[in-house]
C-alpha cells in the first residue's frame, strides 16, 4: 500500500463518518412517531402544526391586506382538519407574504409542499 492509498482510505473513512453523523442528526431531529414509521395520526399532527404557525403569523402581522375570500377558503381548509383540497389563492402582497411564510414554516416542521392549500385555478 502506498502513502496515496492510505490517504484515500482515510478520506473515505472521514466521509463515511461525516455522512453517518449527518444521518444521525437528521433522524434525531424527526418526531418520535416519524422515526418509528408513519404516525398513526400524522394528518392531524400536520394540521395542528400548520394551525399553530398560522395563528402565530396572524398575531404578528394581523389580518390587514388579507381578503375575505382568502380568509374564508383558508378557514375552510383548517375546519376540515386540513384534509380538503382547498383552493386558497394568495393575490395581495400581504396574502402572498403570509403564504410564503406558512410554506417555509410548514417545510421546516416536516410537511411536504403537497400538504399546503395554496393554489390559484381561477
Amino acid at each position: 500500500m502506498t502513502e496515496a492509498d492510505g490517504t484515500t482510505r482515510a478520506r473515505r473513512r472521514g466521509s463515511l463518518v461525516a455522512m453517518g453523523a449527518c444521518l444521525a442528526w437528521a433522524l434525531a431531529s424527526l418526531p418520535a412517531a416519524a422515526r418509528q414509521g408513519a404516525a398513526p395520526d400524522w394528518p392531524t399532527e400536520k394540521c395542528n402544526r400548520y394551525k399553530a404557525a398560522y395563528e402565530l403569523l396572524l398575531k404578528r402581522q394581523g389580518k390587514a391586506g388579507l381578503g375575505a375570500e382568502f380568509l374564508a377558503s383558508h378557514d375552510a381548509f383548517l375546519a376540515a382538519n386540513c384534509q380538503s383540497r382547498a383552493e386558497v389563492c394568495a393575490r395581495s402582497p400581504e396574502e402572498i407574504a403570509l403564504a410564503d411564510k406558512l410554506t417555509l414554516m410548514a417545510m421546516n416542521r416536516g410537511m411536504s409542499g403537497t400538504f399546503l392549500p395554496f393554489d390559484c385555478r381561477k
